[in-house]
């Protein structure tokens, strides 16, 4: 697969040839289902908590005598029926993990990335990188390509300028090759990416 590859400025820097083992995949909804969800449980943390009845510091003593009320009988005020009682069957503190093989989590990026470019949600730029650490000029030169809502990925490490650039621009994410994932790829419209970030994806999955 064959793409162009553009500069910021809207001007061509060449093309280059896209593996279709990584960006040539009919995309399953299926994988990338069970990735996304993988990641957004991971994400969980997982801190609420109510008090049991056993957790509650009121007395334990016996309400009132056990016949002749004509009432229930009831023990400790401590149970959930009554005001200030424990929760019954409240949600405690855990982990919201799950478990999802190396080889799901891989297919899940390649089909992600192949989605991108069958929907032609996919762009190619020679480097993610400006003269001045502007936002205003930075949002300019998105506006120009049409880039509203994009995720873009870069090499091993981000320029400075740039990524302080984009930090206040809407609907905008910028990422390291390495930090790549299906969630942040499906919830933005356009993925962009550069010559050193698909260079890295390729020899990630040789």
């Amino acid at each position: 697969m064959d793409m162009k590859i553009t500069t910021l400025e809207g001007k061509e820097a060449g093309s280059v040839k896209l593996s279709d083992e990584i960006f040539g995949l009919e995309p399953r909804s299926d994988i990338l289902q069970r990735c996304v969800n993988w990641q957004l449980a991971k994400r969980q943390r997982g801190t609420h908590k109510t008090k049991m009845r056993g957790e509650i510091a009121k007395t334990t003593k016996k309400m009132y005598r056990q016949k002749g009320t004509g009432g229930a009988r009831h023990g400790a005020q401590t149970a959930p029926q009554f005001r200030g009682g424990g929760k019954a069957f409240g949600p405690i503190v855990r982990s919201h993990a799950s478990e999802l093989p190396k080889k799901v989590r891989a297919l899940a990026l390649k089909h992600a990335l192949s989605s991108k470019a069958k929907e032609g949600g996919l762009v190619l730029i020679d480097k993610a990188s400006i003269k001045e650490a502007k936002t205003k000029a930075l949002r300019a030169q998105f506006d120009k390509l049409g880039f509203e809502s994009a995720l873009i990925v870069d090499g091993a490490e981000l320029e400075a300028g740039f990524q302080s650039a984009a930090r206040n621009i809407p609907n905008i994410d910028v990422l390291p090759v390495q930090g790549i994932n299906v969630y942040d790829i499906l919830r933005r419209k356009k993925l962009v990416l550069t010559k050193a970030a698909v260079e890295a994806l390729e020899a990630r999955f040789k």
